[in-house]
């Protein structure tokens, strides 16, 4: 059985797709990218402003599913610029300073100008 999230504290999709799925004991979450829910339009301010707008919103959707960043186990990082990496880091290590979740991060160009996107799965025990 899957339940969809929704949540208004988070971007829209703007596809068709959700912001996460629940499905067992899991939370998937869809990549997230640096747009600040609350005036729909992407952060400025460079690689460290648009990795913490895009964990602020994973945090919003993964609250929405009953979970905390503390129940993530993988994240996948998407980096438009190889040369963002340590900034990204710096950031991301503040918001998973306890027991990180496994991580992949890769060089990768998104379809849309942003610098940095963010998925993840979250275990969340049913019971």
């Amino acid at each position: 059985m899957k339940q969809i999230v929704r949540t208004e504290k988070a971007p829209q999709p703007v596809g068709p797709y959700s912001q996460a799925v629940v499905a067992g004991d899991f939370v998937y979450v869809a990549g997230q990218g640096p747009v600040d829910p609350a005036i729909g339009k992407k952060v400025e301010g460079g690689i460290a402003a648009e990795t913490e707008q895009v964990l602020k919103n994973i945090q919003a959707i993964l609250d929405a599913a009953g979970c905390t960043l503390r129940d993530v186990v993988k994240t996948n990082v998407y980096l438009s610029h190889s040369g963002d990496f340590r900034a990204m880091n710096e950031v991301y290590a503040r918001f998973f300073s306890e027991a990180p979740p496994a991580r992949t991060t890769v060089q990768a160009s998104p379809p849309v100008p942003i610098l940095v996107e963010i998925d993840c799965v979250a275990y969340k025990p049913q019971g």
